[in-house]
């Protein structure tokens, strides 16, 4: 192993991105990531069979691009890390198998590790070490989690979940609304940009489990199906009396709630475990009115906010190594060569 760190190979195909990243310490040497997110699109959404054959095809040319960026060979590296869940079955195997592959033929450990810890994690490539504890917000186009991370590696306990999306996830409203709106797929993206030509303040859209009664119970989950029937509902009524739906105002509104009740909720979090360090993580972390809500509230509280850039918050290798050569660096024992590929792998469970 390097002075300089461990230089861990990742592996990341839980979803639609192939994702390649070589990661020596804290330090990023590739990021390589191949999409079908296109092929998605005439559906609306991501079909895991489509997904399934997307990441057979572009496995060994992702390999071979992250470690000519690097300017490693594969037998150079320490560990090979890969996604072991949540996420597709089937497109959860496809990265199993081929880190296996690679563990076995190189003869070298391999880490399975969970998604979600691995979006925590990527911070650390761009912010140095992450400060533990801290509350780590993660949204998703499948999760919506708030989490109590004392040790990114999920050792004694490390990780802690705090609160989770008891219906749609925060991505998957997005996904839905833009649909509703006639925006492209993925939602995401496009909403943000229609959001900044218009009024986020037009329509009062609810925010879901933020009622007294609900705080009791529900005091830090969060559900977004209750906003995406609304806005459905508005834009219905809208469209019988014949009115023009204001298309911009309507996704400025839409984001406003669901940015208010994911910072709100997160902030309450922090403060409520005397902690004074946010990250967010996953790929609506992209989302600029999110970004410049948290920084805006965290301040008056005296909590710092961390987020990564928006290329490392969407899905991707670089995310996993950097998970991978935490694993290293802190001694955790490999995983074993048989390990599964676990679709609804709980986020507390961070090695298999």
């Amino acid at each position: 192993m390097r002075n300089d760190g461990p230089l861990v190979l990742g592996i990341e195909t839980s979803c639609d991105e192939t994702g390649v990243g070589i990661v020596r310490g804290h330090t990023l040497l590739a990021d390589a990531v191949a999409s079908s997110v296109e092929e998605h699109a005439r559906f609306g959404g991501v079909v895991p069979e489509v997904a399934s054959r997307a990441h057979l095809e572009a496995m060994v040319p992702t390999i071979e691009r992250a470690c000519a960026t690097a300017g490693i060979v594969l037998d150079d590296v320490d560990a090979i890390a890969v996604t072991s869940g949540p996420g597709l079955a089937g497109a959860l195997l496809v990265g199993v198998a081929a880190a296996k592959a690679l563990a076995l033929g190189l003869d070298k450990p391999i880490y399975g590790v969970n998604h979600l810890a691995s979006h925590v994690a990527v911070d650390q490539l761009e912010h140095g070490p992450l400060p533990e504890p801290c509350i780590a917000l993660l949204v998703s186009g499948g999760h919506s989690s708030l989490l109590r991370v004392t040790d990114v590696t999920g050792h004694d306990g490390g990780v802690d979940l705090m609160g989770a999306t008891i219906d749609d996830a925060a991505g998957e409203a997005f996904d839905k609304v833009a649909r509703l709106l006639g925006l492209p797929f993925p939602g995401g993206p496009h909403i943000d940009r229609a959001a900044a030509s218009g009024s986020s303040v037009h329509i009062d859209f609810p925010r879901g489990l933020s009622s007294r009664r609900d705080l009791e119970r529900h005091r830090f989950d969060f559900s977004f199906s209750g906003l995406k029937t609304a806005v459905a509902r508005w834009v219905e009524a809208r469209e019988r009396a014949g009115e023009a739906v204001p298309v911009n105002d309507v996704a400025a509104s839409f984001q406003e709630a669901v940015c208010d009740i994911l910072v709100r909720k997160a902030l309450d979090a922090a403060s409520s475990q005397g902690i004074e360090d946010l990250l967010i993580g996953g790929g609506v972390a992209a989302n600029s009115r999110l970004r410049a809500l948290a920084e805006q509230r965290a301040t008056g509280l005296g909590i710092r906010v961390r987020v990564p850039s928006p290329g490392l918050c969407t899905d991707n290798g670089a995310m996993v190594a950097a998970l991978g050569a935490e694993m290293v660096s802190r001694g955790r024992t490999p995983s074993a060569l048989d390990l599964p590929a676990d679709s609804s792998l709980p986020v507390t469970t961070v090695l298999v």
